[in-house]
């Protein structure tokens, strides 16, 4: 965490907390449209290593959420095809702002405004720590990625490109 820089709970880590979670906190310099790229590039971590947060929806506008490594993209045909649903695509940003009460560019997987099934890339789970979103722009905690499965019931699937 950089000098000086102080992070103020947010719903994510509040929910962390409550549950016992230990993680660590990551402060970069928001750059808007700099995704993973720029967190990784400024926390010197490997983009494989931080998990993007990604709100999409099925195509009966069911909202769900699907954690993917920085440096990769979701198949949304893959994903459909193993979660049993005709079609997955992201949410628009207005929408997937109300489903999850975080800004995008901040959208953490704990914290949700609302219940969503949590879709994991079963990749992940095979590195030893990740930083995820913490609840707002600029701000990654690192933890174990079991974590995700263990709190969140995060659901492995085999959804990249």
């Amino acid at each position: 965490m950089k000098k000086g820089a102080h992070v103020s709970e947010t719903p994510a880590t509040k929910f962390l907390r409550e549950h016992g979670i230990a993680f660590t906190e990551h402060v970069y310099d928001y750059v808007e449209h700099g995704g993973t790229a720029e967190s990784s590039k400024q926390l010197g971590v490997p983009e494989h290593e931080v998990i993007k947060t990604l709100v999409m929806q099925d195509e009966r506008a069911q909202p769900l959420i699907v954690l993917m490594h920085g440096d990769k993209q979701v198949s949304t045909k893959n994903l459909a095809r193993q979660i049993g649903a005709k079609s997955v695509e992201p949410c628009k940003p207005e929408v997937a702002q109300r489903h999850s009460g975080f800004m995008v560019g901040g959208t953490s997987p704990f914290g949700l405004r609302k219940a969503m099934p949590v879709y994991l890339e079963e990749t992940a789970l095979a590195l030893p720590r990740i930083c995820i979103n913490g609840g707002r722009r600029g701000y990654l905690v690192g933890m174990a990625p079991q974590v995700l499965v263990d709190l969140l019931g995060a659901k492995p699937v085999n959804c990249g490109l």
